[in-house]
């Protein structure tokens, strides 16, 4: 069966909001509320410059996803994309449905002219770890520190 990568459109939004409440769940063992979820898809919609969904899709489904969002770095000098909110529908799983979004994504990427991807795994997520590194990509030597309100 065909499987595609498309940008995500409004269509694509409840079954976005769907994946990123089953990431929270599986990833963090967190609830995550769907009212805020969906504002929250909604408004990176809106708003091109923060980011972008794309979609794999097989047989009509809508099978995975992956968010872009941008930064700027002064020391490169270009943008860095910063890959976030991966999931994959737990029975396509194995199907190389996330290489086929991360290479679709990476090569968008520098033909954008980006410096690089990034991405934050949590420490404890052997198999995704695993799955970046079959990729090319590699352990960062930076630590994240964050402040959240929400």
């Amino acid at each position: 069966m065909a499987l595609i990568v498309r940008s995500a459109g409004d269509t694509d939004i409840d079954r976005i909001v769907l994946f990123n409440q089953a990431l929270a769940r599986e990833s963090e063992g967190r609830e995550l509320e769907r009212k805020t979820l969906k504002a929250g898809v909604e408004a990176l919609m809106a708003e091109p410059a923060w980011g972008q969904y794309f979609v794999a899709q097989k047989a009509g489904e809508v099978v995975g996803q992956i968010l872009v969002t941008y930064e700027w770095s002064d020391w490169r000098n270009g943008s860095i994309w910063w890959v976030q909110s991966v999931y994959v529908s737990r029975q396509h799983r194995r199907e190389g449905i996330y290489r086929l979004l991360h290479e679709y994504v990476r090569s968008m990427a520098r033909d954008e002219k980006a410096v690089g991807l990034r991405l934050y795994v949590d420490r404890d997520n052997e198999a995704a770890q695993r799955t970046y590194a079959a990729l090319g990509m590699q352990a960062s030597g930076y630590l994240m520190f964050e402040d959240l309100w929400a």
